[in-house]
């Protein structure tokens, strides 16, 4: 039972360490052929977004909506991806409880 409770804290060390980690590293995504650039980190938070100026068009506000909401929610995708991948590293595939800090896990 100690040896037990010894990787179970073990694991609660990594996950807080990956915590940190995956709020510094980031993500990003385009639309629109790279007129809209989104970077997110791994905690799925907006970092910067990025618009061309040609992508500017007053006259279709819609088209530059569309392109914005499709990078942000590519980049929020990738970054979802990155989590489960690092979350499976640390605990070895062990399907976990939702956690608090890990959105969507």
């Amino acid at each position: 039972m100690g040896k037990m409770l010894k990787q179970l804290e073990k694991v609660q060390q990594e996950m807080a360490r990956l915590q940190e980690e995956l709020a510094q590293r980031e993500v990003e995504a385009t639309a629109g052929g790279g007129m809209v650039k989104a970077v997110v980190n791994g905690r799925q938070e907006l970092l910067r977004l990025e618009i061309a100026r040609e992508a500017v068009d007053p006259d279709d506000v819609e088209l530059l909506q569309d392109m914005i909401v499709a990078a942000v929610n590519e980049a929020n995708r990738k970054a979802q991806e990155l989590l489960q991948a690092e979350m499976a590293r640390v605990t070895g595939g062990l399907k976990l409880p939702k956690l608090p800090g890990f959105p969507g896990f």
